[in-house]
C-alpha cells in the first residue's frame, strides 16, 4: 500500500502539479507528444505505456499480492537491504526530478516542443548533467525493481531505457538546431549522464 501512495505522489508532483503549474503560469501545455507515428509520437506512446505497467504492477503488489506470483517475482534476491536501498533510490529520485524540473522552470515540457521557444537550461543540476530528469526517472525504475524484483520491474527498466535513450537524442538533435553552437559548446562542458 505504501508504495503505491508514493506512486501516486510521484506522478502527481513530476507529471501533474508541475504541468498545472505551468500552464497557470504561461499558458503552455507542457504535453508536447505528437500524435503521429513518427520517433517523437511512438516514444511519447512507449512512455504512456510504460507508466501503465509501472501503475499496473504496483497496484498488483499493493492490492492483490495474490496476483503477484504472475509477476514472476525474482523471490532469492528479495531481501530486506536490497529493498531499503530501493525506496533509497525513489526517494532520490523524487527530489532529484523535482529540482531539475524547477531549474528547467518555463523550458520544461514532456517531449519536444517545436512551437514555443525556449531556453537552453545549463545552469543547477544541468550543470552536473544534461539529462537530470531522465537520469532521475531511471533511478526511480531501478528503486522500484529494487523494491519488488520481478520480470516486469526488469521490463520496465529495459524498455526505459531504451525509449529515454531514444528520447534524448531526438531531444540533443532538437536542441542543436535551436541552438546551434550554445548548444555544441554546452555538450563539450557537461556530459550526456554524469
Amino acid at each position: 500500500m505504501l508504495l503505491f501512495i508514493f506512486f501516486i505522489i510521484y506522478f502527481l508532483f513530476v507529471f501533474i502539479i508541475r504541468s498545472i503549474l505551468l500552464k497557470t503560469k504561461t499558458g503552455i501545455n507542457p504535453f508536447t507528444f505528437n500524435k503521429t507515428d513518427d520517433a517523437h509520437g511512438f516514444n511519447g506512446k512507449v512512455f504512456t505505456a510504460i507508466t501503465f505497467i509501472e501503475l499496473i504492477v504496483v497496484g498488483i503488489y499493493s492490492f492483490k499480492i495474490e496476483w503477484y506470483k504472475y509477476l514472476l517475482p525474482f523471490w532469492y534476491i528479495e531481501n530486506d537491504t536490497l529493498s531499503k536501498i530501493g525506496w533509497g533510490f525513489l526517494i532520490i529520485s523524487l527530489i532529484i526530478v523535482w529540482i531539475a524540473q524547477s531549474h528547467m522552470a518555463n523550458s520544461w515540457r514532456i517531449g519536444i516542443d517545436e512551437k514555443n521557444k525556449t531556453k537552453l537550461v545549463t545552469k543547477g543540476l544541468f550543470s552536473i548533467s544534461r539529462n537530470p530528469i531522465f537520469l532521475g526517472i531511471m533511478i526511480a525504475n531501478i528503486g522500484l525493481f529494487f523494491v519488488i524484483p520481478n520480470a516486469f520491474t526488469l521490463l520496465i527498466i529495459s524498455l526505459s531505457t531504451i525509449s529515454i535513450n531514444t528520447q534524448i537524442r531526438l531531444e540533443e538533435e532538437f536542441l542543436e538546431q535551436e541552438f546551434g553552437n550554445e548548444y555544441l559548446v554546452y555538450t563539450k562542458k557537461v556530459r550526456r549522464w554524469l
